[in-house]
């Protein structure tokens, strides 16, 4: 529980640090862990943010930047619906540690302006997707 408390806590920092006018927090969890991450626009197809994965158990604990990019356009999408695919890195502590490394595609459904249902499925050396909420800031 203590874990979990500080995958709480470091992505509660990483959303005041920065002062950009829409983000996305996205939490959930499935097959293999759990999640919670930040993204920030830094154009108009394009995110980035801190991402934090552990398993069930919580035997490790992957802390990764991640970067998407969004086909919304390409696929003339209306505002309800996100779809993109992406990459990202960082450090596994636990278990085996070491660098951490994966891709993935995903997608975004908007029930309202601020709440929406994300899924995501992917692989590498750190977890392979999920499915959870997105909140909008």
């Amino acid at each position: 529980m203590k874990k979990l408390l500080l995958v709480a806590v470091v992505c509660l920092i990483s959303f005041g640090a920065n002062a950009q006018a829409k983000k996305y927090l996205n939490l959930g969890g499935i097959g293999t862990g759990l999640y919670g991450g930040l993204e920030f626009p830094v154009g108009s197809k394009i995110t980035v943010g801190p991402v934090v994965y552990t398993d069930w158990d919580f035997d490790f604990v992957v802390f990764a930047a991640k970067g998407n990019f969004y086909f919304d356009d390409i696929f003339e999408l209306n505002e309800d619906w996100d779809v993109y695919a992406g990459a990202n890195v960082g450090f596994r502590a636990g278990g085996d540690g070491g660098a951490n490394w994966g891709a993935h595609i995903g997608g975004r459904w908007f029930w309202s302006e601020k709440w929406g249902l994300n899924a995501e499925f992917g692989g590498g050396s750190g977890v392979n997707g999920g499915v959870g909420v997105t909140k909008v800031f």
